[in-house]
């Protein structure tokens, strides 16, 4: 598989504050460190891509508010191709994000990012002509999920799916996809199976893959991950940092294991690379601009 990589779906700006606890009910609270981030899961994996040094377009749409502006200067400045970016009348999609103890808590308005047609998706089709790999998730219209991964197909590329925000979604998507990578809490709303530990991962890794995917990795944060190989559930400690930020977590360890796979790395080889990416990620603040380049995961894990 060559270093092309599609990014696909949601760009957002993140509104960010740092608070000691959720405030209750009507209850207003003091908070601290408010930030503006570039954000949007497909926006954050290929700039996670792009960091690992991969060739990468995105593919999605902003508003011509100052907010998109933000968004198209920050992934043209990680080197991610934007012109096929559409820019609409819709307010560029945003992220209001609290963060307590560590953890992220999001509230999403889609924005432009529900413009993202299939009919948009058809008239785009040199950029999956082009790509080797494809990253999706669900932050734009499931029918143009659907409709890019038939066309993912009908050129050959690699399928990744990250299926976030969980949604109701047709069973024949799954047909399409190599491999999905939800996290814990996705994978038990979309199996049915309360995924708390190893077995319980295998068992929605066994049902994802019963559904229809080709493969299928689960990531349980602090757990680390479990995905099958060789027929085989296998499983990968996460690396043990501290954790000030957990905001892009996932969407880095899909780029870092994106990146390896398009190098012809094997699943556990990008996987231990992956880890090494999303255990940077959460040890910074921020959304995209968290996430290490190539060199500074070499440098800290691979030397």
């Amino acid at each position: 598989m060559g270093k092309n990589v599609l990014a696909l779906g949601g760009i957002n700006v993140d509104y960010v504050i740092h608070t000691e606890r959720l405030p209750k009910l009507g209850e207003s609270i003091f908070g601290s460190q408010f930030a503006m981030n570039c954000g949007g899961k497909a926006s954050n994996q290929a700039v996670a891509v792009a960091k690992q040094g991969c060739h990468t377009k995105m593919f999605g749409a902003v508003g011509t508010d100052m907010a998109g502006d933000m968004a198209i200067r920050n992934m043209e400045s990680n080197g991610i191709d934007c012109g096929a970016v559409l820019r609409t009348d819709a307010p560029t999609g945003a992220a209001v994000i609290t963060v307590c103890g560590g953890d992220n808590h999001i509230i999403l308005d889609v924005g432009a990012n529900d413009l993202v047609t299939p009919e948009q998706i058809r008239l785009h089709e040199e950029l999956f002509e082009w790509a080797d790999a494809v990253v999706m998730q669900y932050e734009i219209p499931i029918e143009s999920v659907i409709e890019a991964a038939k066309l993912a197909k009908k050129n050959s590329c690699f399928v990744i799916l990250n299926p976030a925000p969980v949604k109701e979604v047709p069973s024949e998507l799954y047909g399409f996809v190599d491999l999905v990578i939800p996290n814990e809490f996705e994978a038990s709303l979309i199996t049915g199976i309360e995924v708390t530990d190893r077995t319980t991962a295998a068992k929605a890794i066994e049902r994802l893959i019963e559904m229809g995917c080709k493969n299928a990795l689960i990531t349980m944060g602090k757990q680390g991950c479990a995905y099958c190989y060789d027929e085989r559930i296998e499983f990968a400690d996460a690396r043990l940092v501290k954790a000030v930020d957990s905001t892009a977590a996932g969407d880095s360890f899909i780029g870092g294991l994106c990146s390896k796979l398009c190098e012809g790395k094997t699943l556990p080889e990008a996987v231990t690379y992956a880890t090494a990416v999303a255990a940077i990620t959460v040890s910074r603040k921020g959304a995209s601009v968290s996430i290490p380049t190539c060199d500074e995961v070499n440098e800290l894990y691979f030397k």
